[in-house]
């Protein structure tokens, strides 16, 4: 037996015509040739059955965040070499100076707790 294959929709709602060839979903009066239905499903062929194993659903979703992924790579600025050795210098000065302070504290932390406990 031959499957019945429906189109999909174009998200308007199907409205049938008055009968006098005008079409009334679209407003434009083209008139709409009668399909027989018999010869349009005998042409089409049957669907291959689609591949189904476990965790498919996991392989798909995967490959489509890829696809999103470099869509949206695409659309970075990416920064000159200029502005990365400038803001990386910035960081690693930021760095020492905070490591240097919070050596300094602890420091002087550890010595309070040694004077107050001797």
């Amino acid at each position: 037996m031959g499957r019945i294959l429906r189109k999909k929709s174009t998200g308007r709602p199907k409205i049938k015509s008055a009968g006098n060839g005008m079409d009334l979903a679209s407003g434009n009066g083209a008139s709409i040739p009668a399909k027989n239905t018999s010869t349009v499903a005998a042409a089409r062929q049957p669907l291959k059955t689609p591949v189904n194993y476990p965790g498919k659903q996991y392989v798909d979703a995967s490959i489509q965040f890829l696809r999103e992924v470099r869509v949206e790579l695409r659309k970075v600025t990416w920064p000159s070499r200029k502005q990365t050795i400038g803001s990386t210098v910035v960081v690693i000065i930021l760095v020492l100076m905070i490591s240097i302070f919070l050596g300094a504290v602890d420091v002087g932390l550890s010595s309070l707790v040694n004077v107050v406990l001797h």
